[in-house]
């Protein structure tokens, strides 16, 4: 479960950091020994890390308290994108009341509090009234989800049509960008990275230092002690299921300026994290924290690599399972996993 919330062992840390600087050598190497490229490619993969952790650490979290593989969590991320895109381009879309707030970046920040929010609040809906019932059954849990999945991607499609959408709205934070090694960056993009660090900062103080983090770690060794307690673990499973669809919400509205909406955003997302989280070892925050940046670093080196025209593209949506390949060779449970 989440046992490896406990500092991890250096046989652990040692293999994940040279994981990372061989991804940082081959990063490198992709970018042709050019410092502008390279850093330009670092930050690109850990942007891609800090939306695959908002993705990954509720399928993380709700596998390690829950032992359910949440097939929809990808779809939550989908729709968070849909519903920004929406409400910040009121006349493209559904969602009517979005054009009542004239400021651009106003409405963006309404629109990914309101994608959050329904992605609580499905997700609320979802663990209360489907799959409570099914606790203990995980075959039951997991056709559920993968359902629940395939009927959110329909639902996006009846509403927005199954063309992806461009972002077409410029934000003030959008037209900026700093210059690294005079090789440009967009300064929104670096807003995310510095948002996804301090969210994974965030959850990781709420496991640890807090009493309802002690709860869900009681709750995941011994349930039925903590129940005796007095506690209610189900709402403990209820909010911990919640968190992570809103978290995935959340990663879709800040990524849609930048990756558009389209309805290949939930299985891309959901088949990279699945990756991230068996990768850095099932149940573990700390190897989902470790694997998102593996992944998105590994990611985004060989997409840059993938650019040369003897490569082509096929690598670059490939390396997050190729990746997975190479450390479960190397470590069958995962960069942190445990016997479960």
């Amino acid at each position: 479960m989440l046992k490896s919330l406990v500092p991890a062992g250096r046989g652990s840390v040692a293999t994940s950091v040279a994981l990372i600087g061989a991804i940082l050598l081959f990063a490198l190497y992709a970018a042709n020994f050019s410092p502008g490229i390279f850093a330009i490619t670092l930050l690109s993969g850990l942007l891609r890390a800090m939306l695959l952790f908002l993705v990954a650490a509720g399928l993380s979290l709700i596998f390690g308290l829950m032992d359910i593989l949440n097939f929809a969590q990808g779809g939550y991320f989908m729709l968070g994108a849909y519903i920004t895109f929406d409400i910040v381009h009121p006349d493209a879309g559904v969602i009517p009341f979005g054009g009542f707030i004239s400021d651009p970046t106003l409405r963006f920040a309404f629109a990914i509090m309101v994608a959050t929010l329904v992605g609580a609040a499905l997700g609320y809906v979802l663990e209360r009234g489907l799959l409570r019932p099914l606790y203990k059954r995980a075959l039951f849990q997991l056709v559920l989800t993968f359902g629940v999945s395939i009927i959110l991607l329909e639902v996006v499609k009846f509403l927005w049509g199954p063309s992806p959408y461009s972002w077409t709205v410029r934000l003030p934070i959008q037209e900026a960008q700093f210059r690294i090694f005079d090789t440009p960056f967009s300064t929104y993009r670096l807003f995310v990275i510095a948002m996804g660090l301090l969210l994974m900062a965030g959850v990781t103080v709420l496991l640890r230092r807090t009493r309802i983090g002690i709860i869900i770690r009681a709750g995941v060794q011994d349930p039925e002690m903590v129940s005796a307690l007095g506690i209610n673990v189900r709402a403990v499973f209820t909010l911990v299921f919640t968190l992570g669809c809103a978290l995935a919400a959340f990663g879709g509205g800040v990524a849609v300026p930048f990756l558009g909406a389209t309805n290949s955003l939930g299985s891309t997302f959901l088949l990279a994290s699945i990756a991230v989280i068996v990768l850095g070892g099932l149940g573990s925050f700390e190897g989902t924290a470790v694997g998102s940046v593996v992944v998105g670093l590994g990611w985004a080196a060989m997409e840059q690599f993938s650019a040369r025209p003897e490569i082509g593209t096929v690598l670059a949506s490939m390396s997050p399972m190729l990746l997975l390949a190479l450390v479960l060779l190397l470590r069958p449970k995962g960069l942190f996993g445990e016997d479960r």
